[in-house]
C-alpha cells in the first residue's frame, strides 16, 4: 500500500463521490478503493467507459447511473469532480453552497504527495514543456513522474515513489486545486481557449494564475504580461535584447541561454521554431530553479525529438513537407505553429471553435500562409472571420483537405495541419485527427 503524509491519514474517515467515470474519474476511484476509503461512483451514462474496468477490480461498486442526485449529494463529504464537468453546473454549485468540498483529482494528490512538485499551466506548449522537464530531471539520475493532464493521471503517478512529480495542469483541474504547493509553479503563456467553458476571457485567465498559488518558486514570460506572477518570478524570453533570466543571445549564430552565458545553439535542437525554443527556454528555467545541472538540461535538450501531434514532421513529397500539429486546438497554438515555420503555408484548420475570436488570425493568415483548407462544425464561421486575408477553401473531410492541399502545394511550400480548433465535431480527440492526417499523407508518399 502507497505510504502518504501521516497528516492526511484522517482523509479516509470521509465520505467521497466521484462524479463522471472517464479517464480521470477511474483513476480516482481505483485509488479510493484501493486504498480503503468510502467512496460511490456516479455518472450520467448507463455504461461510462470504465465501469467493467472498476468492476472487474472490486466487488460491489456503488455506482449510480443518471443525474447527480440530492441522496447522492447528502451522504457524500467530498465530491470528486473531472475535469470535463463544470463546477458552474448548478447542482455542483448547489452542492458547494450547502457545504461540500468539490475538488478535483489534483486537489487530492496535492494533499497525499509528500516529494517535490512541478506545475505546469498555460495555453500551449504545456505538454512539451512537462516532457522536457521530465527528461532533464531523469538525466540527472533522479527518478520522476510526469502526469496530470498528459499520460497518466496524477494519483496513479504516486505509486512510482518518484523523486521529483512533474504534472501538466488545465485551467479545469486549476479551478478545483487549493492544496497544491509546487516547488516551481509556470504560467507558460495565454490565450482565448476554452471560452465555450468561461463566462469570459478574464475568468479563463483567473483559473490559469491559480498555479502559482503557495509556489516557492515562479517561472513566467516576459513576453507575454499576463503570465507574471511577481518581481520575484524567473523569467524566460525570445528577445535577446530582454533581462530574462533564460533567453535566447545572438553570439555567432542563435543560442539558448542563462543570462549572459550561451549554452546550446539552436541548430543543435530536434524540434524547431521560435515557439518551441520558448518552450525549450521554459524548460530550462524550470529544472535550473530545482537545481538539476546544466549538463543534464542540455543532454535532455539535444535528444528531445518532440512530441506527437505537436509540429511532428510526417514527410517530404516532392519537396513539400508535411506537418502534423493537430494539438494546436486554439488560435494562439495555430499561429505559433504558422510563424514557427520558414517556408509558405498550405493551412488545415477547423473543427470546434469554442467560443474564441477568430479574427485575431487574420494577420498570420495574410503574412504567412498561401491558402486555407477548412473542415468541421465551425468552417463557416472561420471562414467568414479570416475572409480576405487569404485564399479559403471548405472541404469535406480530411481526405478531400489532404487531396487539395497536394494540388495547391508547390516544392518549397509546408502543408501543415494546425487546425485552430478542438476535434469532438469529428474525431474522438486532437490525437485520432493527427492519426488520420498522417495516414492519408503516408498515403499519398507511397503512391
Amino acid at each position: 500500500m502507497l505510504v502518504v503524509n501521516q497528516q492526511n491519514a484522517a482523509l479516509q474517515d470521509v465520505n467521497y463521490l466521484v462524479v463522471g467515470l472517464g479517464v480521470t474519474g477511474y483513476s480516482v476511484a481505483r485509488y479510493l478503493l484501493s486504498h480503503g476509503y468510502r467512496c460511490r461512483v456516479q455518472d450520467t451514462r448507463d455504461i461510462p467507459p470504465f465501469l467493467g474496468e472498476l468492476k472487474s477490480r472490486f466487488d460491489n461498486i456503488d455506482f449510480h447511473a443518471g443525474p447527480l442526485d440530492a441522496d447522492l449529494i447528502a451522504w457524500s463529504e467530498i465530491i470528486v469532480v473531472s475535469p470535463g464537468l463544470s463546477i458552474h453546473d448548478p447542482v455542483i454549485e448547489q452542492a458547494a453552497a450547502s457545504g461540500k468540498q468539490i475538488v478535483g483529482d489534483i486537489e487530492l494528490f496535492a494533499r497525499l504527495v509528500d516529494r517535490p512538485v512541478v506545475a505546469i499551466t498555460g495555453s500551449n506548449g504545456k505538454s512539451t514543456v512537462t516532457t522536457l522537464v521530465g527528461a532533464m530531471i531523469s538525466q540527472d539520475r533522479n527518478t520522476v513522474a510526469v502526469g496530470g493532464n498528459i499520460g497518466t493521471a496524477a494519483l496513479d503517478l504516486l505509486e512510482r515513489h518518484a523523486d521529483y512529480y512533474v504534472l501538466e495542469l488545465s485551467s479545469y483541474q486549476l479551478e478545483t486545486t487549493t492544496s497544491l504547493q509546487p516547488r516551481v509553479a509556470t504560467l507558460l503563456n495565454l490565450c482565448e481557449d476554452h471560452l465555450d467553458r468561461y463566462a469570459d476571457y478574464d475568468a479563463y485567465v483567473e483559473a490559469k494564475l491559480r498555479v502559482y498559488r503557495n509556489a516557492g518558486l515562479c517561472v513566467s514570460n516576459l513576453d507575454d504580461a499576463a503570465t507574471r506572477h511577481d518581481a520575484g518570478d524567473v523569467c524566460f524570453s525570445l528577445d535577446p535584447d530582454s533581462t530574462a533570466d533564460f533567453r535566447l543571445l545572438e553570439d555567432d549564430g542563435l543560442w539558448l541561454a542563462h543570462r549572459d552565458e550561451p549554452w546550446l545553439r539552436v541548430t543543435e535542437l530536434k524540434v524547431s521554431g521560435r515557439h518551441n525554443f520558448a518552450n525549450c527556454l521554459a524548460a530550462m528555467a524550470i529544472a535550473h530553479g530545482l537545481g538539476i545541472s546544466r549538463e543534464a538540461i542540455v543532454a535532455a535538450l539535444r535528444e528531445f525529438g518532440g512530441i506527437a501531434h505537436r509540429s511532428q514532421w510526417v514527410a517530404e513529397i516532392d519537396g513539400v513537407e508535411w506537418i502534423n500539429d493537430s494539438k494546436a486546438t486554439n488560435i494562439g497554438a495555430a499561429r505559433a505553429s504558422i510563424e514557427g515555420r520558414e517556408q509558405p503555408v498550405i493551412l488545415i484548420a477547423g473543427g470546434q471553435a469554442k467560443g474564441a475570436d477568430m479574427s485575431a488570425m487574420t494577420e498570420t493568415l495574410r503574412r504567412r500562409v498561401k491558402c486555407v483548407l477548412l473542415l468541421g462544425e465551425d468552417a463557416p464561421r472561420l471562414q467568414r472571420a479570416w475572409q480576405g486575408s487569404t485564399r479559403i477553401e471548405r472541404v469535406r473531410d480530411m481526405q478531400e483537405a489532404v487531396e487539395r492541399a497536394r494540388a495547391c502545394a508547390v516544392s518549397g511550400d509546408c502543408v501543415l495541419l494546425a487546425p485552430a480548433c478542438a476535434s469532438f465535431d469529428m474525431y474522438q480527440n486532437f490525437e485520432a485527427r493527427g492519426d488520420d492526417f498522417m495516414r492519408r499523407v503516408r498515403e499519398l508518399a507511397d503512391e
